[in-house]
């Protein structure tokens, strides 16, 4: 049996992550206490008619005192022998903000002394045990709803492949640093194919783009020394049970060096791991736009 905990702060999108799972099948329960979970866990598990899946949401509001003992929860939880995975969703300050001026929706610890800002610091240091024991971290910021999930329907809903999933995603720093990457390599010193007018609305994923990096040492010089440092590392993250990791790889605007480089590390590691893929968050944004034109 799988377990799926999803976590964030409010505003984050939880709910639509936890009706993605409902949807693929698993059995939700949304804002469930903490400590209710190795009961929870160990109930289904000897059911007759137990579920495929379990997805529960646990929130900051839950009991203080529930959410700093989380990891000794999780460790009840996964003596039970079940498959869990953790995921936390966030999105900048302002974001949330914003999104919570636009609803008119109250923050469940916002009060008369406690303003919205406050509230949601103060819920980012009570989620910080959860967070970091996430498996799967993902930055709503960018997201609109079908982009959330469809990051959700491919990461966390799909039936996991065994193993170390790794995801190799560029981006454009110009549009800020994904949050929710484990490793983050900076490649704007190389050859830029923007300036040449003929390679300019091409994509790293075309050939006439691929075909200039391929031939410029500096670009394959970055190339080798990404996959040595990660050819040393990812071993160490598969041996540790580690079930997801995400390498971002950022240029200027997101749409040639980072995109090419991603494509390439996607197809050396690929004969090496059972479950590699790659991202394009600029491009995707650029796809998405251009379908509700």
């Amino acid at each position: 049996m799988r377990l799926v905990i999803i976590s964030g702060r409010s505003g984050s999108g939880k709910s639509t992550a936890l009706h993605v799972m409902e949807d693929a099948g698993f059995y939700c329960i949304d804002n469930l206490p903490a400590a209710l979970l190795p009961p929870l866990v160990e109930r289904m598990t000897q059911s007759a008619e137990r579920p495929e899946g379990i997805a529960v949401s646990i929130d900051a509001r839950n009991m203080i005192e529930d959410l700093f003992r989380f990891p000794d929860i999780l460790a009840e939880v996964k003596a039970c022998h079940v498959h869990c995975d953790i995921v936390f969703l966030d999105a900048r300050e302002a974001t949330l903000v914003t999104r919570f001026s636009e609803t008119r929706r109250k923050h469940p610890l916002s009060n008369t002394e406690t303003d919205l800002r406050e509230a949601i610091e103060r819920e980012k240091v009570l989620l910080e045990p959860i967070r970091e024991m996430a498996d799967i971290r993902i930055d709503t910021t960018e997201l609109n709803l079908y982009e959330l999930r469809e990051r959700v329907q491919e990461q966390v809903a799909r039936d996991s492949v065994p193993g170390l999933a790794i995801v190799f995603q560029s981006f454009g720093f110009k549009n800020g640093v994904p949050v929710d990457a484990d490793f983050v390599f900076d490649v704007r010193c190389l050859p830029n194919p923007h300036w040449d007018k003929e390679l300019r609305d091409f994509t790293g994923q075309e050939k006439p783009v691929k075909d200039f990096l391929d031939g410029e040492p500096m670009v394959q010089d970055m190339l080798k020394g990404i996959i040595g440092f990660m050819e040393h590392w990812l071993p160490c993250f598969d041996a540790g049970n580690r079930n997801y990791l995400t390498i971002a790889i950022g240029c200027t605007g997101g749409k040639h060096r980072s995109v090419y480089l991603c494509e390439s590390l996607q197809q050396h590691f690929v004969e090496q791991f059972s479950n590699v893929q790659v991202r394009h968050r600029e491009l995707n944004r650029q796809k998405h736009s251009k379908g509700k034109t």
